[in-house]
C-alpha cells in the first residue's frame, strides 16, 4: 500500500502545482499605482480670473475680520499684522496680496481643478420657547449623560477626532441614533419647540439659525455638538428611492416631497443618523459664528475640509450662482460641515432668511479654488490639517 500512496501523493502535489501555474497565469498583472498629484500646484497672479467684484475690499475684510482671532497663528500673524496697516483703498489691497500671498491651484485626485461648490445659509423658524398644540419638535442641547472622549492626547495622529457615547455601566457605549432621540426623546435642555421636523432638519443641515418668537424676538441658536453618528443626506434617500433624480435634489424639493407624503417624513428623517445639538447665542444682527468663531459674512465666507485648508485661509473662488452670473472674489475659510470634503469643495455662505435660503438650496455648481497662502510659509499638510467635529451637517 506504500506505493500507491506515495503515487497518490505525488499525483496530487502535480495537480495542486499545475493548478497554482494555471491561477497565476489566469491572474491580472497588478497594476501600477497612480502618479501622486500635487494639491498644491503653483499658480501666478495671472492666471487668476479678474474678479466679478469692483474690487478686492469686501473680501479682504471679511478675512482681515478674524485677524483677531488669528494673531497667534505660526502661518498668519505676520500676514495679519500687515494687513491691519493696509488702508481700504481697492489698490493699495491689490498691492497687499501681491505682496504677501502666493497662489496655489487647488487639485484633486484625478488632477483636475474643477469642484463643486455649494451654499448655506442662516435660516428663520417660527417657534416658541413652551410645548404647544402647534410647536412639537423640541430644539435639544448638549445631552446631560453624553460623554465626549478626545483620542489626540494618546494618538497625535487622531487630532480632532472624538467618541461621543453614553456609560452603561462601565461599558462606554454610542450614543443615540436620530431616530431614537425623536422617538424616546434625551436627556437634554430642550431650547426652543418648533412645529415642523422639517424645520430641524435643515436647522441641523446648516449648523445655526434663529427661531422667531411670538413676541418678536429671535432666538439664535448655533451648533454646540452631535451625537456621534455619521451624517448621511436625505436627498440621497430620496434618489434612492426614486422619488428625485439626483439633478433634482435641493432643499425647496426635499420640502416639497416632505409635505405630499407625511406619513413617510418620520421615515425619511431615520435615513440620517445624525443629529445635532444646539447652544444659545447672544442676540445680534451679526452673522453666525462658525468654525472658526468670528462672525461670517454673507457671500464671502466658505465652510471648507480642514484636511485641505486650514481655518483662516484666504482663498480666490471663481464659480457662478444657480442663475449662470459668475462669482469670482477673494473668500475666506471660516467654517467646516460633515459633508464638505475634499480638495476642491466649498460652502458659500448667503446670509440670514428665505432670500438667502433660495440661492443657498438652489446652489450646486463647478467652480475652482485657489490658495492664497503667505510667502515663506511652509503648505498646509493633511497630517497637519486634520478636521476637528464640524459645526453642520451640511
Amino acid at each position: 500500500m506504500i506505493a500507491p500512496l506515495f503515487r497518490r501523493g505525488r499525483l496530487a502535489l502535480c495537480v495542486a502545482a499545475l493548478l497554482a501555474l494555471v491561477a497565476g497565469c489566469d491572474k491580472e498583472p497588478e497594476k501600477p499605482e497612480p502618479p501622486k498629484v500635487d494639491t498644491y500646484t503653483k499658480a501666478s497672479w495671472e492666471e487668476l480670473p479678474a474678479t466679478s467684484d469692483p474690487d478686492l475690499l469686501a473680501g479682504f475684510r471679511a478675512w482681515r475680520s478674524a485677524c483677531a482671532r488669528l494673531a497667534k497663528d505660526p502661518v498668519w500673524s505676520a500676514a495679519c499684522t500687515s494687513a491691519g496697516q493696509v488702508a481700504e483703498d481697492p489698490a493699495e489691497i491689490r498691492t497687499w496680496f501681491k505682496a504677501q500671498l502666493e497662489v496655489y491651484s487647488l487639485r484633486n485626485a484625478r488632477n483636475s481643478p474643477q469642484g463643486l461648490i455649494t451654499g448655506y445659509y442662516e435660516p428663520v423658524y417660527a417657534g416658541s420657547l413652551k410645548r404647544s398644540k402647534q410647536s412639537t419638535v423640541p430644539v435639544y442641547g448638549i445631552p446631560d449623560d453624553m460623554i465626549v472622549v478626545a483620542l489626540d492626547g494618546l494618538y497625535p495622529e487622531l487630532k480632532g477626532k472624538r467618541l461621543r457615547g453614553r456609560l452603561e455601566g462601565r461599558v462606554l457605549k454610542p450614543y443615540d441614533d436620530a431616530a431614537s432621540i425623536r422617538s424616546n426623546g434625551v436627556d437634554a435642555p430642550v431650547l426652543a419647540w418648533l412645529s415642523d421636523p422639517m424645520d430641524l432638519q435643515f436647522l441641523q443641515i446648516q449648523g445655526s439659525g434663529r427661531i422667531q418668537l411670538d413676541n418678536g424676538r429671535q432666538l439664535r441658536i448655533g451648533y454646540a455638538d452631535q451625537n456621534g453618528h455619521p451624517y448621511r443626506p436625505v436627498g440621497r434617500w430620496l434618489v434612492e428611492q426614486g422619488q428625485l433624480k439626483q439633478e433634482e435634489v435641493s432643499m425647496g424639493k426635499i420640502r416639497d416631497w416632505a409635505k405630499a407624503n407625511p406619513q413617510r417624513v418620520p421615515e425619511l428623517l431615520a435615513s440620517n443618523p445624525s443629529y445635532v445639538f444646539f447652544g444659545l447665542n447672544p442676540d445680534s444682527n451679526e452673522g453666525p459664528r462658525g468654525s472658526l468663531n468670528v462672525p461670517l459674512t454673507a457671500g464671502y465666507s466658505v465652510a471648507i475640509d480642514r484636511k485641505v485648508i486650514p481655518l483662516g485661509s484666504l482663498l480666490w473662488l471663481s464659480t457662478t450662482r444657480p442663475d449662470g452670473s459668475p462669482v469670482i472674489r477673494p473668500v475666506a475659510a471660516q467654517d467646516t460641515g460633515g459633508a464638505i470634503a475634499g480638495e476642491v469643495r466649498a460652502d458659500l455662505f448667503w446670509g440670514t432668511g428665505a432670500e438667502a435660503g433660495e440661492l443657498a438650496g438652489n446652489m450646486k455648481q463647478q467652480g475652482q479654488i485657489w490658495l492664497l497662502w503667505p510667502k515663506g510659509v511652509p503648505l498646509p499638510s493633511t497630517a497637519a490639517a486634520q478636521p476637528q467635529a464640524s459645526k453642520s451637517q451640511g
